[in-house]
């Protein structure tokens, strides 16, 4: 199919692309000139030499360019939903148009090496999504599409449950535990702030992009078939361009706003969860949750980056902890909703070696996450009020796993679910108030 631009949204791709070249090459002749010295002032300035007008005009081109964006943003949302081209590359050039905005003022206040690179890639990638995008919009789009009357209110819940709050919650206590414990103090509010928003976008952002790689999958299991995708509340191409997008947000957020090491492990975690989990892991191995744990660990360790940017021995075992967590949680689950996850043909544990397995491997996993909260107190990294919680909850769990292991069945597979995940919790609330008043 030739390129045309008889649809109003072509039109409007084409008009951003001439409005982003026009801007990059005044830009240039800026830099060049040094005219930004000539007209100081944002977001408008006033010429004080005939060169200040460059500068000016340049204050002008970045407007109508972020201007041409929410348009083109708009039109994609409201009349591409079914576009699984279209609506991800409009949404992924709308946030790399802002976040290179948003670098590019950061760098001004504190030119620091990494945020010149993160601006450099920006911009590289901003404009092979405006090419991208001018020309398939060109290609695909015909004529102009008739936007659809939606429910607002009930795209909003469904957006949200489509970041999985719950878990989201959990991960950013973890994040916060691995905050305080590396600031050996309550953090300030400006480094929790942004710490905590990058983590949720981050989580979220895998989330949406997990249940766009199941969205399938999922219409084959009752726990999951009334999920927004899967349901068919929102179509795969919102699904994904939400999740691309809080993804992306997110590491602007860690790596303008808090360290570089933050952003890279936050990163790193969304690769893990998405591509190294979700497209392959989870089908491929009967470990897939042992080995995937990994994803759901690297939280912690997010936060003690925030907080030292480094990594040191007590970040490690907070790794470790989450990772030695996750299979008995997750196996507990597998056990109550085994069926499911057979007619899905996901290998899970009880699916494939049975629940008689599962339940001794639940117990032993749990030993040993017991056993791994211990190296903090036994390596002197936290305090009494540490110890003598994660003892008591240890206890706690350890029954817990006793009775999978000893009386079998769903009634304390599914005790064992939820007091995992309120374990999980209060071990991190516990490092969090230990590292207070240590």
């Amino acid at each position: 199919m030739k390129y045309s631009l008889k649809s109003s949204f072509a039109r409007a791709t084409f008009a951003l692309f001439a409005a982003m070249l026009a801007l990059t090459i005044v830009g240039r002749y800026v830099t060049l000139t040094g005219a930004s010295a000539l007209c100081a002032g944002l977001p408008l300035c006033m010429p004080s030499a005939p060169l200040g007008w460059l500068q000016l005009s340049h204050q002008l081109l970045v407007g109508v360019a972020m201007l041409l964006t929410l348009w083109a943003f708009r039109k994609a949302w409201r009349e591409q939903r079914e576009s699984r081209v279209i609506l991800p590359l409009t949404t992924v050039t709308t946030v790399l148009v802002f976040g290179q905005a948003f670098i590019g003022a950061l760098r001004l206040a504190n030119p620091q090496a990494h945020l010149t690179v993160l601006h450099l890639l920006t911009a590289v990638s901003l404009w092979i999504a405006l090419a991208m995008l001018t020309f398939t919009s060109g290609v695909l789009i015909q004529k102009d599409g008739k936007p659809e009357v939606l429910d607002t209110r009930q795209r909003l819940k469904d957006f949200f449950a489509l970041s999985k709050p719950l878990i989201v919650v959990l991960l950013l206590i973890t994040t916060y535990g691995g905050l305080v414990i590396g600031s050996k103090a309550l953090p300030s509010a400006s480094l929790t702030m942004w710490t905590l928003l990058g983590g949720a976008l981050a989580a979220g952002g895998s989330s949406a992009l997990n249940q766009y790689i199941d969205r399938e999958l999922d219409k084959n299991m009752q726990r999951t078939a009334k999920r927004p995708l899967a349901d068919g509340r929102l179509t795969a191409a919102e699904g994904l361009s939400f999740g691309l997008a809080l993804c992306l947000i997110s590491y602007y957020v860690m790596a303008g706003m808090v360290n570089l090491l933050a952003a890279l492990l936050s990163l790193a975690g969304i690769f893990y969860y998405v591509f190294f989990y979700s497209v392959w892991l989870k089908k491929a191995t009967v470990q897939n949750i042992v080995i995937g744990g990994g994803a759901g660990a690297i939280p912690p360790m997010v936060g003690w980056a925030a907080a030292t940017n480094n990594l040191g021995l007590t970040a490690w075992i907070l790794f470790a902890i989450v990772f030695m967590w996750t299979p008995p949680h997750f196996w507990a689950l597998a056990i109550v909703r085994m069926k499911d996850y057979a007619n899905a043909g996901v290998p899970m544990m009880p699916v494939i070696r049975g629940e008689e397995e599962t339940r001794k491997q639940i117990l032993i996993y749990t030993v040993a996450l017991v056993a791994v909260t211990l190296l903090l107190p036994l390596f002197n990294l936290t305090g009494t009020v540490y110890l003598i919680s994660s003892i008591i909850l240890g206890g706690f769990l350890l029954y817990a796993a006793w009775r999978v292991f000893k009386v079998g069945g769903n009634k304390p597979a599914w005790m064992m679910y939820k007091w995992s995940s309120m374990y999980l919790m209060f071990i991190f609330l516990a490092i969090a108030v230990d590292a207070v008043v240590m």
